[in-house]
């Protein structure tokens, strides 16, 4: 029988010096969570909830403007992704609009009009998601047996890293769409939401992530898959919007450069004994074309790209 929750781990051991027990407890529960499911809930991770709720609340105000106001905040030019306010085409199942940003500092920030409260918030997200995303990185390096800082020397350019607000339009009685089952492409996913609706598939059942206040979900990606060789899973998830009712939340994307060469690891590989499970890419060929997904649906839904793209037989 399938487990109907997924973990839910404290962090807090972490910040504090000396709990060597509570940081081995908190790492063999996630060693177990990125092996069965790809999915864990962390509490006690370093982002205030103060600063979480403000955020949600400041995201809902610039939904509500019209869409002229959102549009000033439209995608820039030369971004690795559509940086700004975004809604997913008509021809897409997936029926939500969405605020994207990049590094405070880089040349992709777009924030909405008002360029000083929210904008403020927005950096300190972004700040804070950051260094959590940094110390969930190094417990996901112990947790696969690398040697110390392996993933943060690996993964050492974070200007492709990315933020953003969401907001779900309310299901119908045609269409429940939210977003529609995928694996993330990047290396670590942070989510959270204001009401239920994220689902991850486990042993061909859906199972819904109950929000927990002051929680983050946390989704492991196709590039810890592909590094691990799939002893880490890339979690299958999708959103289902609630009925009546918007749903609301940001996420946070840990990820690599474009330029980044991407292969299984030696570790996982020949160090072992074992055949390699994917060849090699750059990360900016992969992105692409998961890109062009979106944009240009295949009639086939076949030939969606996925990791498995890259799978060797």
């Amino acid at each position: 029988m399938v487990n109907t929750s997924i973990p839910t781990v404290d962090l807090s051991p972490f910040f504090n010096e000396g709990d060597e027990d509570g940081r081995k407890k908190a790492t063999e529960m996630i060693t177990h969570a990125c092996s069965v499911y790809g999915f864990f809930q962390i509490v006690n991770h370093g982002v205030p909830l103060s600063l979480m709720n403000k955020a949600l609340e400041l995201s809902k105000t610039f939904f509500e403007y019209s869409m002229e106001e959102k549009l000033k905040s439209s995608p820039n030019d030369g971004a690795p992704l559509p940086a700004g306010y975004n809604i997913q085409p008509k021809n897409s199942a997936d029926k939500n609009e969405y605020l994207l940003m990049f590094p405070p500092g880089s040349n992709f920030n777009v924030y909405p009009n008002d360029p000083t409260e929210f904008r403020k918030v927005m950096e300190e997200m972004f700040s804070h998601f950051t260094k959590a995303a940094f110390l969930v990185e190094s417990i996901v390096n112990d947790c696969l047996g690398l040697p110390p800082k392996f993933l943060e020397e690996y993964n050492n350019d974070r200007s492709w890293d990315f933020m953003v607000a969401l907001r779900y339009f309310p299901a119908t009685e045609k269409e429940n769409n939210g977003i529609s089952e995928h694996q993330d492409g990047n290396c670590i996913t942070f989510v959270f939401q204001d009401k239920g609706g994220l689902e991850v598939l486990k042993d061909g059942v859906w199972i819904p992530v109950v929000p927990i206040e002051g929680s983050l979900i946390v989704n492991l990606a196709d590039i810890i898959q592909v590094l691990s060789n799939n002893k880490f899973k890339s979690a299958t998830h999708r959103v289902v919007r609630p009925e009546g009712t918007t749903r609301h939340s940001f996420a946070f994307f840990n990820t690599i450069e474009g330029n980044k060469w991407v292969e299984p690891l030696p570790q996982f590989t020949k160090e072992i004994g074992e055949p390699a499970k994917y060849k090699g890419f750059f990360y900016k060929d992969y992105q692409i074309q998961r890109m062009r997904n979106k944009t240009h649906p295949p009639s086939n839904p076949e030939d969606v790209i996925h990791i498995t793209h890259y799978a060797i037989p």
